[in-house]
């Protein structure tokens, strides 16, 4: 590359005029490659200072870094502008009014059906119960079988229950908190006080009533000369501690493969009989499967849809409030409020 003096003072002047004419910090930085990187004209003439005479080299050299140096203050200069304008900017567009009064976040709190829970779990420790828990993916066997529930028994089609592939490893997601009871009887030897909380799965549409996933708590008793009188003054006083003292509750003869006598229970409350969950003594086969004498031993046993009951004691008409996570509802409880 042959060094020419017009050439470089008219690289010059293109990039004084470039950075001159920008307004905007982008723009700038383009410049900077096109006129002071590496490949800029400038650049390259300075890279070709070794290929001329020595007595041309200190001439042109002179020149040349002082074209450069020209160029780079005016960069600096014009950097350091449009950053003062940038920043000037920002503080008017992002300016804060420290007058208005600043956002509350709101205090995070247990869901109602976890508070409910908590209450009834309160409740029976108070008595003497213990809290049992189970695993939510069951064995066929614990959820169905172990609790005298036929192979052709409706329960168990696709229709209700949900089957874990493959089928022949016969798990499903529980259909009740009832395997809990069994695991119960197979590790611990009578007298039994159990209650039993949870997490459940049918194949239910979730509509006002319905919900796929639903919250169970069942109860076990198993100890000597147990009869329907120890159920009926246990469920008496449940209903009254969760629904307050004015309620009353009936039993319905029913049917349960996992009881018998079975009966459904009801409470009478706001003026109406509501039907709340089922319960009966425990049948024979299901103790004796579990290892327990029934020549000794009986017991009794209950369960109670959570999400029934709160909307029972709370008068809540439609499921999806429950379920969908609407913060104006939790609120309505008090939950999450400022």
């Amino acid at each position: 590359m042959s060094l020419d003096k017009g050439q470089i003072s008219s690289d010059l002047d293109k990039a004084l005029l470039a950075i001159a004419s920008t307004n905007d910090l982008d723009s700038l930085k383009q410049i900077k490659i096109d006129y002071i990187g590496d490949k800029s004209a400038l650049a390259k003439a300075n890279q070709s200072l070794a290929s001329l005479d020595p007595g041309q080299r200190a001439e042109f050299g002179k020149l040349i870094g002082s074209a450069r140096s020209e160029v780079n203050q005016a960069f600096e200069l014009k950097s350091a502008q449009l950053s003062k304008q940038r920043d000037s900017q920002v503080l008017l567009t992002e300016k804060v009014d420290v007058t208005l009064p600043g956002r509350r976040t709101l205090k995070g709190g247990l869901h109602p059906l976890t508070i409910l829970t908590n209450e009834i779990s309160d409740l029976f420790i108070g008595l003497g119960y213990n809290v049992a828990e189970g695993p939510e993916l069951e064995s066929e066997w614990l959820n169905f079988d172990a609790l005298n529930i036929p192979a052709d028994h409706p329960a168990r089609t696709m229709q209700d229950t949900f089957f874990i592939q493959p089928l022949e490893a016969k798990l499903v997601l529980r259909t009740h908190t009832s395997p809990v009871q069994i695991r119960t009887m197979l590790e611990q030897n009578p007298p039994i006080y159990v209650i039993c909380p949870g997490k459940t799965y049918r194949a239910d549409e979730l509509d006002a009533t319905h919900t796929p996933v639903f919250h169970q708590v069942e109860g076990l008793v198993v100890d000597e000369d147990i009869t329907m009188a120890d159920l009926k003054g246990t469920l008496d006083y449940f209903a009254k501690s969760i629904f307050g003292n004015e309620v009353t509750t009936r039993l319905r003869p029913s049917f349960f493969p996992f009881t018998e006598p079975s009966a459904e229970v009801d409470v009478f409350f706001n003026g109406r009989w509501i039907e709340w969950g089922g319960c009966g003594m425990v049948n024979e086969k299901v103790l004796a499967t579990c290892g327990v004498d029934t020549k000794k031993y009986s017991g009794f046993a209950f369960g109670m849809g959570l999400e029934r009951t709160l909307i029972v004691k709370y008068g809540i008409t439609d499921m999806h409030d429950i379920v969908e996570g609407d913060i104006r509802f939790t609120q309505s409880f008090g939950v999450g409020k400022k």
